[in-house]
């Protein structure tokens, strides 16, 4: 009420002096007001103004920033920065070009640093080991931009990954560049990828045990960033760290064959499922391994798997037959799904979820098969996806965009959901054979088949990009931003009229599989053009690249 008065009485004191003595009277929020008013005008829905009131404010200057002045207002330079911190690249590139003291907030290297932090560029630098942000997250664009591009249209270096004494290849896994691979002569190899001569030392297995014999058949291999881990026929399992040597640091033996394996993605816990029986072993905080936790279950293990990023126990997510149990140190085994009839044909899981395929019952159209996804903390059946004829071959949730998941069908299919939804994103017609192996990203799908094509899509137009065939099943992929590592796993172990006898130390070419590694990155081909194969030296005796066979490599001159 008082402010309502106080207005009212400065009105009828103003209305009747001349219009200049008004102007000299009136305070500056009431120029500002009329500044508002003027510019009401142009909004829509902002009421009429009856009459023009220059007549009454005879300004000097008609120039809008001047009579408002929004940028000469005066702001400590820190809390200009906390403003300047919620815009974007675009946004701050206009705002340079206010004025040179909005160039120079624009341009801060906290800002641009946290923007390269914020898009995922150079995560491990600190703000000082930079001169200049904004130039480094251009170049990081660039960089990103040309490595989409040599994806694209297949531009870059691939490298056949082999071992002949290895004789026939029987597993591959890989981990940030480095890949694992398990062979038929008992021989385990890693081979690193992110070196430019692909070094592949060879695991050496218990001390003494070469000697005793013939070396039974590799199952089974797993690696990540520490460990690396074999399981064999016989029911053995070596442990090696990546960073001692080759000797191994952990052994232990199952009663009966493996039926699965599987390797934290950090940490050190490693779980085994070999009859009726489930383990997982983990060193102490002294380094001792020991048995960490053991289940028995009432059924044949087919996948196995540990959740990531779990605090405390390892806990172990077991698929067998037509049940799949979660599985905690220190608490009897949790039935997490069981539908008599319908056995479980693929598995992956998340920190927080599990996606698995479910076989549907034949005679019924309705029962078609289908993927669940299921909530580990709560136990429940989150959502079921798909409805198709053929079974779910694999399905890839760990490593695929948030709320979205990658699956392959005995029907060819490959599938991209969206876990918010109960119908696919995409269906492409992949593989004729059907669909063994799938990874994708933001962009991208990469496909293998029983038929052994890798396939590499572009998930936004749903086409084909480019494909590379290779006799044998696809069982394995993986690919980051710059590289791929494909392997083409026999089936048959053991090939009649491959000629592999005791005495004979390889095996035929086409017998053998073959792990195939793609390069994409800016860099490697500006160093490296040169193909691995041709940079080679007298210890490998034969090469195979692009249908060129080269019996003797290039030499290795040294300059001294």
């Amino acid at each position: 009420m008082r402010i309502a008065l106080h207005l009212h009485a400065a009105g009828a004191a103003l209305s009747i002096l001349p219009p200049q003595a008004v102007a000299a009277k009136l305070p500056l929020w009431w120029e500002e007001r009329w500044s508002c008013r003027q510019i009401g005008k142009l909004v829509p829905g902002a009421g009429p103004v009856t009459q023009d009131l220059t007549v009454y404010f005879p300004f000097s200057s008609q120039n809008e920033i001047n009579e408002v002045p929004f940028f000469d207002i005066q702001l400590p330079y820190e809390l200009a920065l906390k403003i300047f911190q919620y815009l974007g690249r675009t946004e701050l590139g206009r705002c340079a070009q206010v004025s040179r003291t909005w160039k120079i907030l624009a341009e801060d290297e906290v800002l641009w640093y946290r923007l390269c932090q914020q898009e995922g560029y150079l995560p491990d630098a600190n703000i000082s080991d930079c001169s200049c942000w904004k130039l480094a997250l251009q170049d990081c664009r660039a960089k990103e931009c040309t490595l989409r591009t040599n994806w694209k249209n297949r531009i870059g270096a691939v490298s056949q990954l082999q071992y002949e004494l290895g004789k026939v290849l029987c597993d591959v896994h890989s981990c940030d560049g480095v890949a694992i691979a398990g062979y038929t002569s008992g021989d385990v190899r890693l081979w690193d990828t992110r070196t430019w001569d692909y070094t592949a030392p060879i695991l050496e297995p218990v001390h003494g045990s070469a000697d005793s014999g013939p070396q039974p058949h590799v199952s089974f291999v797993r690696i990540n960033s520490s460990l690396a881990v074999a399981a064999y026929e016989d029911g053995t399992v070596n442990v090696w760290s990546l960073m001692i040597g080759r000797e191994p640091i952990h052994h232990y033996q199952h009663n009966q064959r493996i039926q699965a394996l599987a390797l934290g993605l950090e940490g050190a816990a490693i779980a085994t499922a070999s009859g009726f029986q489930v383990k997982v072993e983990s060193p102490d905080d002294r380094g001792y391994w020991q048995t960490t936790a053991q289940f028995e279950i009432q059924k044949l293990v087919n996948f196995l798997h540990l959740v990531p990023d779990v605090v405390g126990s390892p806990v172990t997510i077991a698929a067998a037959e037509d049940m799949v149990y979660l599985l905690k140190a220190e608490e009897p085994g949790k039935v997490l799904h069981s539908v008599y009839g319908q056995p479980v044909t693929c598995l992956d899981v998340s920190a927080s979820e599990a996606a698995f395929g479910v076989k549907g019952f034949g005679w019924l159209l309705n029962e078609t098969n289908k993927i669940l996804l299921y909530n580990l903390e709560t136990g429940q059946c989150l959502t079921k996806l798909g409805s198709s004829l053929g079974d779910f071959t694999c399905a890839n949730l760990q490593n695929s965009p948030p709320w979205m998941l990658v699956t392959g069908n005995k029907d060819r299919r490959v599938r991209v959901y969206d876990l918010r939804r109960s119908k696919s994103l995409c269906s492409l017609y992949a593989h004729h054979l059907g669909v063994s192996a799938v990874q994708m990203d933001d962009w991208k799908i990469v496909s293998g088949g029983e038929e052994g094509l890798v396939c590499v899509w572009d998930q936004r137009m749903g086409t084909k990009l480019w494909e590379m065939h290779a006799r044998h099943p696809v069982r394995h992929i993986w690919f980051n931003t710059h590289s791929l590592i494909t392997a083409n796993i026999p089936d048959e172990k053991n090939p009649r009229g491959a000629s592999i006898m005791d005495d004979d130390l390889t095996a035929h070419r086409r017998h053998r599989g073959i792990i195939y590694a793609y390069e994409f990155s800016v860099d490697q081909l500006a160093r490296e053009s040169v193909l691995p194969i041709c940079r080679s030296s007298y210890d490998e005796v034969t090469g195979y690249n692009y249908n060129i066979g080269l019996a003797v490599p290039y030499d290795n001159i040294l300059v001294t």
